[in-house]
């Protein structure tokens, strides 16, 4: 059957390579990385680090490191693969692409057993902040904000390796399925938490220590940003400082290069854009109407 002439002509629009398509691949022409390989990356961190809990094979002891060492391969091979197209995504030197692969990958390896012990205080520390989850397997299984520090814990390392792209997939993934935003270049300490979880944002140049719980919605934000002679925003330190042991409640937005001082208590729908010194409690007793100017967007 002939198709139809509607049809036949914008396929053949659709098929030319048009000049903005050009323009925003600068032309490249390499094959680029798979979301959906970034997917079994994830897929494969969790049963390395979670064992038993997403394969029941592994709750037979004796066989445990053999599952895991089958597990490792597959990770190393795959992510290696994607690590060499996401090199490729940013240069065209292919002499020392698959070189380059392998070393950043055995160093991602290397890193494995900190990143399991950097989840398992997450897990620690949301149970330790919410009295509606009965144990520990309970957070692992149900909590969406552990599925995105798996995420964001694999995707922060790739990023500190400077391996390209891969860590921006890694961390949209887990923001498109639990509406938690963590840029990978945000540094987090261990024992941390939020309850909840839909609607925050971590800033890229973000720093948060240890034992630090957030709240559904809050927001940490750049509050302006540095331009340069053509207008382009400028990748600087722009975001808040968070000490150890703060808790930020619901709705809250702290934006720019602020300090929040150890052990202080954030309430529910604050606006901050100052530091705070240790120890403080921020709360509103009534609702306050600020104008505010030279913001150019969170």
């Amino acid at each position: 059957m002939d198709k139809n002439p509607i049809l036949q002509k914008n396929i053949a629009i659709l098929s030319e390579v048009s000049e903005q398509e050009l323009h925003l691949r600068d032309g490249m022409d390499s094959p680029l990385p798979s979301v959906e390989a970034l997917r079994e990356v994830i897929r494969l961190v969790k049963l390395i680090v979670f064992p038993g809990y997403f394969d029941r094979r592994y709750s037979d002891r004796q066989f445990r490191g053999y599952h895991i060492g089958v597990n490792m391969e597959k990770l190393f091979e795959l992510l290696r693969e994607q690590t060499a197209l996401a090199l490729l995504f940013e240069s065209d030197c292919r002499d020392t692409v698959e070189e380059k692969a392998e070393e950043y990958i055995l160093k991602f390896v290397d890193t494995l057993p900190q990143v399991k012990y950097l989840l398992y205080t997450d897990v620690k520390a949301i149970f330790d902040n919410d009295p509606a989850v009965k144990n520990y397997s309970e957070v692992i299984f149900c909590y969406p904000v552990l599925e995105t520090m798996i995420h964001y814990r694999v995707a922060h390392v790739l990023q500190e390796m400077g391996v390209p792209i891969l860590p921006r997939i890694l961390t949209e993934q887990a923001h498109s399925a639990t509406g938690i935003d963590i840029h990978p270049g945000a540094q987090i300490g261990p024992y941390f938490a939020i309850d909840h979880g839909t609607g925050v944002v971590i800033g890229e140049t973000c720093v948060i220590g240890q034992h630090v719980t957030l709240y559904q919605g809050v927001t940490l934000g750049a509050k302006n940003f540095q331009v340069d002679d053509s207008g382009r925003p400028v990748n600087v330190p722009r975001h808040p400082i968070i000490g150890d042991h703060v808790t930020v409640y619901a709705n809250s937005t702290i934006l720019g290069r602020i300090t929040i001082g150890h052990d202080t208590v954030i309430g529910g729908n604050i606006w901050l854009t100052h530091s705070v010194p240790p120890h403080s409690r921020i709360l509103q007793s009534r609702a306050v109407d600020v104008s505010f100017s030279n913001g150019l967007g969170i």
